[in-house]
C-alpha cells in the first residue's frame, strides 16, 4: 500500500468514527470532541516522546506520577509549553474508559490540569482555552451522566484504534494531515459557516507560493484573518526548505476557530514559541503593530462583511487607512482588509489575499482606494480563478498580489478561471494548474487569452478608470462556432425552395383527393 492509500485509508477510518459515534449530535456541533480528541492524543504522545528522549529503556505512560520532579516538569514546561502527567496520557485514560463512571469530569480536569500547568511561563497565552470548546459536561453529548461518558469513551476508543505509526516517523504529517482532512470535511457539510474558517489545500497552496515567490527566507508569515491556520500552515509545508527566522503569526476574531487554529499549529509540530495566534477583530482591534512589518502575508478574509467603516471618525487617521484618503464602505470591508495587510507588510515582501470580485470595478471609495493602490504601484497581479473551488460559495473568486518592490508601474492579470478539474462537490485546482499560473507570474509574459500585463497610463485612462478586473485586460476566448453567412444562406436560400416544392406537392395532392369525394 502507497502512502497516498494509507493516508486515505486513515481518513476513511476518521470519518468514519466521526460520523458513527456522534448519533444524534448535529455534525457540526460534534465537530469539537472529535478533533479535541485527536488534539489529545497527539499532545500526548508528543509530550511523552520528548520526556523519552529517544532511550527505548523509559515508557512515560508507566511512570508514576509521583516520580516527576519540580525540576522535570520545570524544564518540560519551559520546552513544550505544558505538561501532562502520566496518568493523564491519551493512552492511559482510554484504558479504562470503558468503565470510567466519572470519564466526562475526569477529562475535564485533565484538560484544565494541561491548561493551568502553562500559567506563568512564556508559553501561557498559547496554551489557556485550548480545550475550552472540548465540553465533556454538555447535554449534546447526551442528556445523562452515562450517555455522556458512553459517547466520550466511544470517540477515545475510535481515535485510540487509528495507526499513525511511529511518532518519529510519519506519525507528525499523518495527525497534522487527518486534523486538517476533519476539518475540510466539516466545513464542506456544513455551507458557508464552514468555508469561513478553512481554505481548501489547494488554493491554499497557491496563496502560499505565490506570497513567497523567490524568498529565499522570511522574517515571519501572517494571516490577518487566520480562520483554522490552514493558510500559514500550506506556506509551512511550501517553505520547509528554507528558513522561517520568527514563525508563523496570525489573528482570528471567532473564539472556536482561533482554538482550533493553535491547535492545528502544535498539530502540525510548530513549538509554542515559534506561532504567534491571537484572538480580536484585526480591523478595529489590530494585534502585531510593534511586530510588523511581515515578508509573507497569506490571507482569505471574509467577503463583503459589514464593519464600523466611517461610523468611527477616528479610522480615517488609522496609519493603515489613512494613505488612501478614504474608508471601505460599511457594508463591504473588503479594502479594509487589503489595506491592512498593505500596512503589515514588508519592502521585499508579497502579500497574496483571495477577494471578492465586485471589489475591482465597484465605484465610489473602492474606485478611490484601486486608484490609491495602482498609483503608487501596490499591485503586482489581479488572478481570477474558476467558480466553486470554496466550500459553501460557487463565487469565482479573485487573487490579489501585493508587493512594494515592483520593478515597473505595469499590473499583471491573469485569467485562471478555466483552470479545474470537477469534483464531487466542488471543483479543485490541480498541481498542473498551479504550476501554470506560477510560470506566467514569475515570467509576466502576455499570454492569449490567459495572461496580459497592462500600462499604468491604460489603467488609469478615462476608459478604464482603474477598473482591476480580470475581464476588461484579458480578451477571452471565443470558442463559439465560427459561421459561414454566405454558405448558410445558400443552404437557406435551398431549404425553403425545397419547403416551397413540398407544399405544392402536398397541394397537389391534396386537391385531387378533394376532387374525387366530389365525383362521389
Amino acid at each position: 500500500m502507497t502512502i497516498a492509500q494509507q493516508r486515505a485509508a486513515l481518513q476513511r477510518q476518521i470519518w468514519q468514527i466521526a460520523n458513527e459515534v456522534r448519533g444524534a449530535v448535529d455534525g457540526w456541533d460534534f465537530k469539537q470532541y472529535v478533533l479535541g480528541t485527536l488534539f489529545y492524543r497527539f499532545i500526548s504522545e508528543n509530550f511523552a516522546s520528548y520526556i523519552e528522549g529517544g532511550d527505548e529503556t523509559i515508557h512515560y505512560a508507566k511512570l508514576g506520577d509521583e516520580v516527576i520532579t519540580d525540576d522535570i516538569k520545570d524544564d518540560a514546561i519551559k520546552t513544550k509549553g505544558y505538561f501532562i502527567y502520566p496518568s493523564q496520557l491519551f493512552a492511559n485514560i482510554v484504558k479504562g474508559a470503558n468503565d470510567n463512571k466519572s470519564l466526562n469530569t475526569d477529562l475535564a480536569a485533565i484538560f484544565a490540569a494541561i491548561e493551568t500547568s502553562a500559567n506563568g511561563y512564556p508559553s501561557e497565552a498559547d496554551i489557556k482555552g485550548l480545550f475550552a470548546d472540548f465540553d465533556t459536561t454538555s447535554n449534546r453529548l447526551g442528556n445523562t451522566v452515562n450517555e455522556k461518558n458512553k459517547r466520550l469513551a466511544a470517540v477515545l476508543r475510535g481515535v485510540a484504534g487509528l495507526d499513525f505509526g511511529d511518532f518519529e516517523g510519519s506519525h507528525i504529517d499523518l495527525f497534522g494531515d487527518a486534523y486538517e482532512f476533519l476539518i475540510s470535511n466539516y466545513a464542506a457539510n456544513a455551507g458557508k459557516s464552514g468555508g469561513e474558517f478553512f481554505t481548501p489545500q489547494h488554493v491554499s497552496r497557491l496563496i502560499a507560493q505565490l506570497a513567497m515567490h523567490k524568498q529565499t527566507s522570511v522574517n515571519k508569515i501572517y494571516d490577518p484573518a487566520a480562520g483554522s491556520g490552514s493558510l500559514l500552515l500550506q506556506a509551512k509545508k511550501h517553505f520547509d526548505a528554507h528558513i522561517i527566522e520568527d514563525g508563523f503569526w496570525g489573528q482570528e476574531i471567532n473564539h472556536t476557530t482561533y482554538n482550533l487554529a493553535r491547535m492545528n499549529m502544535f498539530l502540525h509540530n510548530i513549538n509554542y514559541d515559534k506561532f504567534n495566534i491571537q484572538l480580536g477583530n484585526t480591523l478595529i482591534d489590530p494585534h502585531f503593530l510593534g511586530d510588523k512589518p511581515f515578508d509573507a502575508i497569506v490571507s482569505n478574509p471574509p467577503y463583503s462583511v459589514r464593519w464600523i467603516g466611517s461610523d468611527d471618525p477616528t479610522l480615517i487617521n488609522d496609519d493603515r487607512f489613512a494613505p488612501a484618503g478614504v474608508l471601505a464602505p460599511r457594508s463591504k470591508a473588503d479594502f479594509a482588509f487589503v489595506l491592512h495587510a498593505l500596512s503589515y507588510l514588508s519592502s521585499k515582501g508579497r502579500a497574496a489575499i483571495v477577494c471578492f470580485p465586485g471589489i475591482f470595478y465597484r465605484g465610489g471609495a473602492e474606485q478611490k482606494i484601486r486608484q490609491y493602490l495602482i498609483d503608487n504601484n501596490f499591485v503586482e497581479t489581479v488572478i481570477a480563478l474558476a467558480p466553486n473551488l470554496f466550500f459553501g460559495t460557487t463565487i469565482a473568486v479573485n487573487i490579489l498580489v501585493l508587493s512594494k518592490h515592483k520593478t515597473n508601474t505595469d499590473t499583471q492579470f491573469i485569467d485562471a478561471s478555466g483552470l479545474f478539474e470537477k469534483a464531487t462537490n466542488n471543483n479543485v485546482l490541480l498541481d498542473s494548474h498551479i504550476e501554470q499560473i506560477m510560470q506566467v507570474f514569475d515570467s509576466k509574459a502576455n499570454v492569449d487569452h490567459f495572461a496580459e500585463s497592462v500600462p499604468l497610463e491604460k489603467i488609469s485612462s478615462k476608459d478604464k478608470d482603474y477598473n482591476l478586473s480580470v475581464s476588461s485586460y484579458v480578451e477571452a476566448r471565443d470558442d463559439r462556432e465560427v459561421v459561414d453567412i454566405a454558405q448558410l444562406n445558400a443552404k437557406i436560400k435551398t431549404t425553403v425552395a425545397r419547403i416551397d416544392q413540398l407544399r405544392a406537392y402536398i397541394d397537389a395532392i391534396v386537391a385531387e383527393i378533394e376532387g374525387e369525394e366530389v365525383e362521389a
